[in-house]
């Protein structure tokens, strides 16, 4: 057990709220002795280290406010030992023979004391401690094994105490060296998964207990070591200290960039799934040394920077092969979709991806890293349905998106409107440019040899002066009627017309019914604009997460909701995966050429 005596590098807490001593000593202006911590709660404090322009410590967290001063007389939580900390937790409360006890903080719900029941039988089981499996003692206060006055020959040791133990957890704690972990898991025969996130381990690689010959770690398959702001290389150091590792989770550590891994290190050839979630990496560059683990299937990206493959054109790529099956890079920075499109040159073997809540999937523009005016105006699941749709159809590999299963007909539906999209994109565009656009399209040949190459019409720059400009050819065409109470003629024959820009949508409506002999208060007309929307189902759910992909289970598709007009779909029938965009003209005096896009659309003429 530690000396209540503070000194520098010492883990405290105070009401539960973690720190290390810094700094002891006088401040500037000030009377007696001050004490600086760092908080691993980088927002609990005010500073980060400084006093009146001086700096005093520093701090391993890069955030301006993780650092305090604070009183050396301001009572701290008191520190435990592992076995103390276990018979706390687990059989502190067991019922006794006059009857139960209750919990020390009682549950309270509306003012009301909420009564347990059924608790007692599982603190009964819980206390038989030779019996866990599972031991949680995150945050508690825990600094050593064993007390340093006890005498393990009449104590129970910790074999002796906790025998079957296969999960443990003892994240938040107060360690400063890796080798108390080492004592406390020596004695775990049968351990498999190890979390200590949270803690502030010094001089991990120069640890002598970690060093030394010792098997605490021979079946531990499962290591936790997010927000201990260890560095890369103390990681591997200790990662290598684990034979058998497949999961390793090091979110929240402040990385930028991984060193390659030391040939020596066991886990390249071992480890299966890689969390590095919330760290500070900005490009795919930063975590080429992964690419030496030959085993590696998930890695876990969330919550980076990475917005750009390589953070210079003239770098080489990084090829992660075959193995790697499952990436999450959702929450990152990506706003190009030459970054999607060259995923699968990263990649080779993705098969499933989450990628929700980037800057392209949520305003997902054709152009690279641009947004049309068109695509700004949809949001939210609009948006996110057709993002989902043209990442489908830029990576033909993959399987899974977003945590829902990519069927036959999703990909064909989603190919068929990425073409189009393509299509539509290349008639605004002049044809001397035509190349450099379908330089942006990868699988552009490709589409088009299984669908069909799209016609691509594009519009001629005319004078507006002339006329030609202020005219509209519109063809007509009258839909077939459900029902034949009238004798006017119904034939769907095509009626073609040019129609000033300037007309209102009843001027259009009385040249429609004069051609089709119908009254024209009592037309529909719908403009078919030829181009596909999303009708919602592909997104996943906000704040939805995986481990593994593995678990990821096919969510229950939304029902098509949607209230466009005709909804045929690509797929030939009701309801599919995105419909024909079609727009009423309602009446109105609005003019003609505020309803419709270009000098030339077709529209149906229907009897309401």
């Amino acid at each position: 057990m530690p000396s209540a005596t503070p000194h520098i590098g010492q883990r405290r807490s105070y009401d539960g709220a973690l720190c290390t001593v810094r700094f002891i000593g006088e401040l500037e202006g000030t009377t007696g002795s001050w004490l600086g911590v760092e908080w691993d709660d980088p927002t609990r404090g005010k500073h980060a280290g400084q006093h009146k322009g001086v700096q005093y410590f520093t701090c391993k967290s890069k955030s301006a406010t993780a650092a305090s001063f604070i009183r050396p007389t301001r009572p701290a939580d008191a520190p435990q030992t592992f076995l103390s900390a276990l018979q706390l937790k687990y059989a502190s409360d067991v019922p006794t023979e006059n009857g139960p006890i209750l919990p020390e903080k009682q549950i309270v719900v509306g003012g009301k004391v909420a009564e347990e029941v059924g608790f007692d039988k599982i603190r009964r089981r819980q206390a038989q401690l030779s019996e866990l499996k599972i031991v949680i003692l995150d945050g508690a206060c825990i600094t050593s094994a064993y007390s340093q006055n006890t005498d393990r020959e009449e104590h129970q040791t910790i074999r002796q105490t906790c025998p079957k133990v296969v999960e443990l957890d003892i994240s938040r704690n107060w360690f400063t060296d890796f080798g108390t972990v080492v004592d406390i898991c020596s004695e775990l025969d049968f351990l498999n998964s190890l979390r200590v996130n949270g803690n502030r381990f010094q001089n991990v690689i120069g640890d002598d207990k970690l060093n030394g010959p010792h098997k605490a770690f021979k079946g531990v398959k499962e290591l936790e070591l997010g927000e201990t702001l260890l560095s890369w290389p103390e990681i591997c150091h200790v990662a290598s200290k684990l034979p058998s590792l497949t999961l390793l989770e090091i979110g929240t550590n402040q990385l930028s960039s991984l060193a390659p891994i030391p040939s020596a290190v066991s886990f390249t050839s071992t480890l299966v799934s890689l969390n590095l979630e919330f760290n500070e990496f900005t490009s795919l560059k930063d975590i080429a040394a992964l690419t030496s683990i030959s085993t590696l299937r998930n890695l876990h990206l969330k919550g980076n920077l990475i917005s750009t493959i390589t953070s210079s054109p003239s770098k080489v790529v990084p090829d992660f092969g075959k193995s790697l099956q499952y990436l999450d890079m959702s929450y990152n920075r990506v706003s190009d979709w030459s970054f999607v499109d060259a995923l699968l040159d990263v990649f080779p073997g993705l098969t499933s991806l989450r990628f929700s809540h980037n800057p392209i999937y949520e305003n997902p523009g054709l152009e690279d890293g641009t947004v049309s005016e068109t695509d700004s105006s949809k949001k939210g699941t609009a948006a996110s349905d057709e993002a989902f749709m043209l990442m489908v159809a830029r990576l033909p590999s993959i399987r899974t998106l977003n945590f829902s299963k990519i069927t036959t007909a999703d990909r064909t539906n989603a190919e068929m409107y990425y073409l189009s999209r393509i299509a539509r994109q290349l008639s605004t565009t002049a044809e001397a440019e035509e190349a450099q656009v379908l330089a942006r399209h990868r699988r552009w040949t490709e589409l088009c040899d299984l669908y069909g190459e799209p016609v691509v019409s594009r519009q001629q720059d005319i004078n507006p002066n002339f006329l030609e400009a202020r005219l509209i050819t519109v063809h007509f065409y009258l839909a077939e009627l459900a029902s034949s109470e009238s004798e006017v003629n119904t034939s769907a024959e095509e009626r073609i017309v040019q129609i000033p820009k300037s007309f209102d949508i009843y001027a259009v409506k009385g040249i429609a019914g004069k051609m089709f002999g119908l009254p024209p208060l009592k037309l529909r007309l719908v403009w078919e604009t030829g181009e596909w929307d999303p009708v919602g189902g592909f997104d996943d759910h906000e704040g939805d997460s995986s481990e593994d992909e593995e678990i990821e289970a096919e969510r229950e598709r939304r029902q098509d909701d949607a209230t466009s007009l005709a909804g045929t779909s690509i797929a030939g029938k009701k309801g599919g995966r995105f419909v024909r965009r079609e727009v009423e003209l309602k009446d109105g005096p609005r003019q003609f050429g505020y309803c419709v896009d270009g000098l030339e659309a077709k529209l149906r003429v229907e009897l309401r």
